[in-house]
């Protein structure tokens, strides 16, 4: 899949970085043998998705399926309204091809971000294209209320969407943290309410409300997918994701695919320590997150009496904020770079994508930090991976929180899109 994004998130057909990217390393093989229509008919949309408009030749030949298979397949996905055909392309000898797309009213999915501080709501057609989007801010996420209002926005959409359309949605991915209740010192979050948090079964709890499947990943995995599959992703074979957001955290890809772990929470930066221990009588090492997250630079902000939005109202570099984030920028950048030589000596990755919830200035402020950061560590005997910043920004986990219910209905495996060509 090959999402497009609205503002404030840029697509990355317009990212000078994503346009230097080589082509898609993702490449989907179908067959031609008989028995095997619903799976060629996925890896055509696949192609599609990858590769973005294509003549039925080009996908006959990035499919390995036959001229005639492709154009059987071609015509039963224009009927069913999947693909549409792009004006022809003239000026080569023979008859002009015709590119086909993906249809935008093909398929909707939703994406429903679960934060600690906000909800986001994503309605994503086929193409990935946002087509609404609506957020909810909170103090504190409180179940019995977060789980009726998610409910109340699903039965929205299903009115907007119509009869028609309803019924081409495929599901509802939701991106939430494994432990929303977590961290109530750093973040003062009411035991109580914690406690309450532990026993909600969040993918069933939402799953009562929607009238579609509901499927779930950890937020920071989510965003990791939508960078995997329609930015810096599709160029790092292996590559370390980082995650800015009120907590840091992170996903792991490994050889294209992502990599969950025993526990779904591999690449959780945010609980790496940074530093030894003292002895079992004192207390133990700070975590990352307790240093480079949103959370501390807002904190800061708060403790000077300013305004703990000024990053998105474009002050967080500029006036009064700027030197308390110059003084977070030097602090996060040097404990990333710490988690990042230590990623690097366990994994060997290829790179390292940096992306949040922050501006696009901030980030670039905090990718600079890393770089000055990085050459204070020691890689005598590792190599030090390519550093990238991310192009989704804020929307990446609702974003491939969305794409999941896509890919598992029109991929032709549900991990197609985290695998490599052979």
């Amino acid at each position: 899949m090959s999402p497009r994004r609205t503002t404030p998130t840029a697509d990355p057909a317009g990212d000078p970085a994503a346009d230097a990217a080589p082509a898609p390393r993702l490449q989907p093989r179908g067959s031609s043998q008989g028995g095997l229509r619903q799976y060629n008919e996925r890896v055509v949309l696949q192609a599609v998705r990858l590769h973005g408009a294509l003549p039925a030749a080009d996908i006959a030949r990035l499919t390995h399926l036959t001229a005639q298979t492709v154009s059987l397949i071609s015509k039963r996905l224009l009927d069913d309204g999947l693909l549409v055909k792009g004006e022809p392309l003239r000026g080569k000898v023979g008859q002009p091809s015709v590119p086909l797309s993906l249809a935008g009213d093909g398929a909707y999915s939703v994406g429903i971000k679960v934060g600690r501080r906000s909800m986001d709501v994503l309605l994503v057609d086929f193409t990935g294209a946002v087509r609404e989007r609506s957020s909810l801010d909170y103090r504190f996420p409180d179940p019995d209320t977060l789980l009726p209002e998610i409910g109340r926005r699903l039965a929205a959409l299903r009115r907007s969407l119509g009869p028609a359309r309803r019924d081409r949605v495929q599901g509802v991915g939701v991106a939430a943290p494994l432990a929303i209740g977590g961290w109530q010192q750093l973040l003062g979050f009411p035991a109580a309410l914690a406690a309450r948090w532990e026993q909600v079964d969040l993918q069933r709890a939402v799953q009562d409300t929607s009238p579609w499947p509901v499927l779930l990943m950890k937020d920071t995995a989510a965003a990791c997918v939508a960078e995997l599959v329609a930015g810096q992703g599709r160029s790092v074979s292996s590559f370390l994701y980082v995650f800015v957001d009120t907590f840091v955290g992170g996903a792991l890809v490994l050889d294209s695919q992502l990599r969950p772990g025993t526990h779904g929470n591999a690449g959780a930066l945010g609980s790496l320590p940074l530093w030894l221990s003292r002895g079992a009588h004192e207390a133990p090492p700070a975590q990352l997150l307790s240093v480079a997250s949103l959370l501390n630079l807002e904190q800061g902000w708060a403790a000077a009496g300013l305004d703990t939005r000024a990053d998105a109202r474009g002050q967080a570099l500029h006036g009064a904020w700027e030197p308390l984030t110059r003084r977070w920028l030097d602090a996060a950048g040097s404990a990333l770079a710490q988690a990042i030589n230590t990623a690097a000596c366990l994994l060997d990755v290829d790179g390292v994508i940096v992306d949040g919830s922050c501006s696009r200035e901030l980030l670039g402020e905090l990718m600079n930090a890393l770089h000055a950061a990085l050459p204070r560590y020691s890689w005598e005997g590792v190599t030090a991976p390519a550093l990238l910043p991310g192009s989704i920004g804020s929307d990446a986990r609702a974003l491939g929180g969305a794409l999941l219910p896509l890919y598992a209905a029109f991929a032709p495996d549900r991990e197609l899109f985290l695998k490599v060509a052979r």
